[in-house]
């Protein structure tokens, strides 16, 4: 065997430095697309807050710095039950966050704020909150330590109050228990983001079922709880039409029924702009109906297979959110087809590993979190895309940590650093068990070799008579 070469200066740092390399990599690459993505898509923007781009760029930097500070901080966490006691108090914290939201309540130091017609963010000490990104990450975080909380029977506050209050002994059956900690959880936080976000009320709430099913909880009762969901939604739809929209069960059925409308008449619109006249109204009439996602399929026809070049996009100028909600028509605009593989194959990379790491996870916790975390980033990701090429209606999900906006990069950066953090507990307990085995692999070549001395010693003295 050839003798182990001795790491030294950058490669030293590299083979010391714990945690998955891949997903490492995987985020500062996502990392280093959002500072130059933002950077040239965010001219529009400029224009409308009187800035320049080399602000909007700076407090990016702020902001991804801010948010490597995050996952360094969860990445040095040794314990996994660090993880698990902060994760308990998820749903907490998505519940007041949701309560002020739709309360629509102003406390001085916290209130909520209405954009785009919509309550969806938290002005906290001057700071903007997007309060459904955080709920998004808090509560999958939090149903990973309720299903396993479930599975060990450690639900602390319903088996005090079982034992010591007779009337609440129902407390101490599994039924309650699921009902309480997992699928009122579920159901009240879909109900508070479905007020103003339908959209996201479906996606975060598929995100929630996702995880409680990798959980281990019964398909049965699952399908139960989503059932309960999609009744809710179409009674919502029902109802507004029937009665014209005076019975509104959320403040964003309107707008949810008339992307679907538009989405499936997007076809008919589509064959306006290619043939009625420029000048005419019909052809600006329906221009105005589809200009943010045309805007975005004009933007990846253009970038071709190489794109136009950095810097070089011209839609920047024309859609308003391109660096949000479009920024992955933007990419392919300017770095082509190229860059629009590279993106995919990143996030397919990350569900990848994230399997890999969730099936070498022996702690029942860490294997939820891990692949619910990895599962929401990536499907988030993915519906990005496909709202971008026009597969699916238009909705307000961002490119997970490339997509311009704070409280969506730091809430990711949390769950990237959770994730990096139980890899990093994998693969220290990997080292220990190689560490533990090599005296015995010493030993057993140390065994081989006076083997095989012996026998050249026999053959010698075979030789000699």
């Amino acid at each position: 065997m050839g003798r182990k070469v001795k790491e030294e200066g950058f490669w030293k740092f590299v083979e010391n430095f714990k945690g998955d390399k891949v997903i490492w990599m995987i985020v500062l690459l996502l990392m280093m697309f959002s500072i130059l993505s933002v950077f040239s898509s965010t001219s529009l923007l400029a224009i409308q807050q009187k800035t320049t781009r080399i602000s909007i760029v700076k407090e990016q930097f702020i902001i991804v710095a801010a948010g490597l500070a995050i996952i360094g901080i969860c990445y040095f966490i040794r314990n996994i039950k660090v993880f698990e006691w902060l994760s308990q108090w998820g749903f907490l914290l998505s519940l007041t966050l949701l309560v002020i939201l739709n309360a629509h309540l102003n406390l001085g130091f916290i209130s909520a704020q209405k954009i785009n017609d919509a309550w969806r963010n938290l002005s906290f000490l001057g700071l903007q909150i997007h309060v459904y990104e955080v709920v998004k990450i808090a509560m999958i975080l939090y149903l990973a330590w309720a299903v396993n909380a479930f599975k060990d029977d450690s639900f602390a506050l319903a088996n005090f109050f079982s034992s010591r209050f007779p009337r609440l002994a129902f407390l101490a059956e599994p039924f309650w228990k699921k009902l309480i900690y997992i699928y009122m959880p579920v159901l009240v936080v879909t109900a508070l983001i479905l007020r103003d976000g339908t959209s996201s009320a479906l996606f975060i709430g598929g995100m929630m079922i996702l995880t409680i099913f990798i959980g281990g909880v019964n398909l049965k009762e699952i399908a139960g709880l989503a059932a309960i969901g999609i009744v809710y939604i179409a009674l919502s739809f029902v109802l507004y039409e029937k009665t014209e929209g005076r019975i509104n069960l959320s403040n964003r059925t309107s707008t949810a029924m008339h992307r679907l409308r538009e989405h499936k008449k997007s076809g008919d619109k589509m064959d306006i702009l290619l043939t009625a006249p420029r000048n005419s109204k019909q052809f600006q009439d329906a221009l105005d109906d589809l200009k943010q996602p045309v805007s975005a399929l004009v933007a990846i026809q253009e970038g071709g297979v190489l794109g136009k070049g950095p810097g070089q996009s011209t839609q920047r100028y024309v859609v308003p959110v391109l660096f949000g909600d479009y920024m992955f028509s933007f990419i392919v605009e300017e770095y082509g087809l190229w860059g629009a593989l590279i993106i995919i194959i990143l996030y397919a990379s990350l569900l990848s590993r994230g399997a890999l790491l969730a099936k070498n996870c022996d702690n029942y916790y860490a294997k939820v979190v891990l692949a619910g975390l990895v599962l929401t980033i990536s499907c988030q990701a993915f519906m990005h895309m496909a709202i971008n090429v026009h597969l699916v209606p238009q909705t307000g999900q961002t490119l997970p940590m490339i997509s311009h906006g704070a409280s969506s990069f730091l809430a990711f950066s949390v769950g990237f650093g959770v994730i990096l953090s139980i890899s990093r507990m994998i693969h220290t307990k990997v080292q220990k068990a190689i560490d533990a085995a090599e005296p015995i692999r010493v030993q057993n070549e140390d065994e081989v070799r006076d083997t095989l001395s012996d026998l050249e010693n026999m053959e010698t003295e075979d030789y000699d008579v």
